[in-house]
């Protein structure tokens, strides 16, 4: 898919979280919405969930 096409249906859906259930279930699906982009990301061996913990415990900079 494009970008373009993920941003659009991204925003479709997250404009209907805010019009069906106000601002708290609009925060809420974008955090699951969020969580789940990371899982995906971790499954697919995009992302090392070691150096994340080691940069957020200061073990490791970010950098």
């Amino acid at each position: 898919m494009k970008p373009t096409l993920i941003g659009a249906l991204l925003g479709a859906i997250l404009a209907w979280a805010a019009l069906a259930h106000g601002l708290g279930g609009f925060l809420l699906m974008a955090l699951f919405m969020a969580i789940g982009a990371l899982a995906a990301r971790v499954a697919g061996g995009r992302v090392d969930m070691r150096a994340i913990r080691d940069a957020l415990t200061g073990r490791r900079s970010s950098s």
